[in-house]
């Protein structure tokens, strides 16, 4: 039986495959309306475009009466989730990885710009 190691969470985690790309990117913000699925399935097939991702398979969604829309595409690279809700208020999360660079910055704007949002926040990692 192998040894199992555990690393202590911290500020920063430990990168257990240096030699393999993987870049992060959590966009999250306030809509001014609430967003459709057909909405979600754009946003999806359009940031692949504005971040130059190949698709594998075309955006998914799904909606749960108690959390609101979900959605994901894939890519040759990885892929994007999102989810939307409208309750308890207007709010969005997306979750883009990849294992190719994208501008976050790119990304970022898109984001805002396509859903109008009035609020954003962002996190790379």
């Amino acid at each position: 039986m192998s040894a199992l190691t555990l690393d202590t969470p911290g500020d920063a985690m430990v990168d257990l495959a240096p030699d393999i790309y993987r870049q992060r990117l959590v966009v999250e913000g306030v809509p001014v309306a609430p967003i459709s699925d057909d909405q979600i399935r754009r946003y999806l097939s359009e940031l692949s475009d504005v971040l130059g991702m190949v698709t594998l398979l075309t955006p998914v969604t799904h909606r749960s009466d108690q959390f609101g829309w979900a959605g994901w595409i894939h890519w040759e690279t990885s892929g994007a989730h999102f989810y939307g809700w409208e309750e308890p208020r207007l709010f969005f999360s997306a979750d883009i990885y990849t294992c190719k660079p994208f501008s976050a910055e790119s990304a970022v704007a898109f984001t805002r710009n396509f859903f109008g949002a009035t609020r954003i926040a962002y996190r790379e990692f």
